[in-house]
């Protein structure tokens, strides 16, 4: 009876970790004949799993979807993995996940085993938020849908509010795309006939019904068919006054652990050197934020910058040549 409990554990954790499986293949992963994957798969739907066959050559198993899927199997890596993402969920940018995340968690612990429950309970001790500048939340509901409709291909009507107020758009949704801070929704902007970025924290909940289906569109080719990328070159450069390209005398491998994907975008021009692309609508704050990133640059755009970086490096020697306010 263990052994056969065993099995119908190990059976259901193989059917929750992929959408597919042959019979034969069942059967080689848990060492036994069909006719005891077809008795066992049986055992499981009278236990209240939902599991699909399909008969024939091609045929096989999955796990359907039930409205009381019992809890799922997990492994030991995955439990704490899932507990980790739990416990940071609860401090992210998404608004109303932060108290259903610590809902969640507190349920996976009872379950966990006590060597698990130990590890995830060393994590949740040591780790503290550092609480910096608030990030605009996300109405989660609202991300939900925008996520649906990239999904289903299906057009959005929104009401966006921009830099010159709110607006009505319709777009096309293509994906969603964060960083540790923001979410974006990369789309086709119907009436304006060109891509767009929309920060999903300006767009004014709730959303209306979803429209028609379209067809995807391909992304521009500067995009390279990277939403990620399209949606870089769009917040660190476009919506700014000054737009800078910097030479960095360093391997793009150096200079990325020093960049955010939110600063700005690199680029690698051979195995020495980088181009570092940024916008800023303040020539100092430019010329503060390349210079502190520790490597030889020239400036190839803007021209303006020039002067600012003399005037920097003249505060910086000034400074550097006194000691609590007395010359040396």
């Amino acid at each position: 009876m263990l052994e056969t409990s065993a099995r119908l554990l190990r059976l259901l954790s193989l059917l929750q970790s992929r959408m597919d499986w042959t019979g034969a293949e069942l059967a080689e992963r848990l060492g036994v004949g069909l006719r005891t994957v077809r008795r066992d798969v049986g055992r499981l739907r009278e236990l209240g799993y939902p599991v699909d066959a399909t008969p024939g050559v091609a045929g096989g198993y999955r796990l359907g979807v039930g409205a009381a899927l019992p809890p799922l199997l997990l492994d030991d890596e995955e439990a704490v993995a899932v507990a980790i993402s739990l416990r940071t969920a609860a401090t992210g940018s998404v608004a109303g996940l932060g108290e259903g995340s610590l809902r969640a968690l507190a349920k996976l612990q009872q379950l966990l085993p006590s060597r698990l429950r130990h590890r995830v309970g060393a994590f949740q001790a040591a780790m503290v938020p550092l609480a910096g500048a608030a990030a605009p939340a996300v109405n989660a509901d609202l991300l939900a849908a925008v996520a649906a409709a990239c999904r289903d291909h299906r057009r959005l009507r929104l009401r966006y509010r921009g830099r010159d107020g709110v607006s009505e758009r319709e777009v096309e949704p293509h994906r969603l795309v964060h960083t540790p801070r923001r979410w974006y929704l990369l789309a086709w902007d119907v009436g304006k006939g060109d891509w767009r970025t929309f920060r999903v924290d300006r767009v004014e909940a709730p959303l209306g019904l979803p429209g028609a289906r379209f067809t995807p569109r391909p992304l521009p080719e500067t995009a390279e068919g990277d939403a990620a990328a399209y949606v870089s070159r769009a917040i660190t450069s476009a919506p700014y006054r000054y737009q800078a390209r910097i030479l960095f005398h360093a391997p793009l491998e150096s200079v990325a652990p020093r960049t955010s994907p939110g600063a700005g975008r690199l680029e690698a021009v051979d195995e020495r050197t980088c181009l570092f692309l940024a916008g800023s609508n303040s020539l100092d704050e430019l010329a503060v934020h390349v210079a502190v990133k520790g490597f030889d640059f020239e400036v190839l755009d803007p021209p303006e910058l020039v002067p600012y970086l003399d005037e920097v490096a003249g505060r910086l020697r000034r400074a550097a040549g006194h000691t609590d306010g007395h010359a040396r």
